[in-house]
């Protein structure tokens, strides 16, 4: 079954740095555009970055840079390295294909919390 897992968050504060991992199934990841979307407490889930085959990127405004999507296709896994974090960037973060693709089943997350 074709799934994605997620890991890298953690407790950090304002100002400080993380950088996210996503292993994704072989076959899906060598062939597709994948993206990082978070989930904020009480909140819908939202769209952070994606970045295609080619390494082309595209991000929501709230994190242009400051964050950096990347992936390695050798090793199945896209990165997102997030500096200068914010309170506001607290949620659980996933990976997945485009919303346009269909989604892939979603992974367990992982959870980033940003204290003041």
């Amino acid at each position: 079954q074709v799934q994605v897992v997620e890991s890298g968050g953690g407790l950090v504060q304002a100002g400080g740095s993380l950088r996210l991992s996503c292993l994704a199934s072989g076959r899906v990841f060598a062939i597709n555009t994948m993206c990082w979307y978070r989930q904020a407490p009480g909140k819908e889930r939202e769209l952070v970055a994606c970045i295609t085959i080619g390494g082309s990127t595209n991000y929501a405004d709230s994190v242009k840079g400051r964050f950096t999507i990347s992936r390695d296709n050798a090793k199945n896994t896209m990165y997102l390295q997030m500096n200068s974090l914010k309170p506001e960037d607290t949620a659980v973060y996933y990976c997945n294909l485009p919303r346009m693709f269909g989604y892939l089943p979603w992974g367990q997350g992982t959870q980033v919390t940003v204290s003041s």
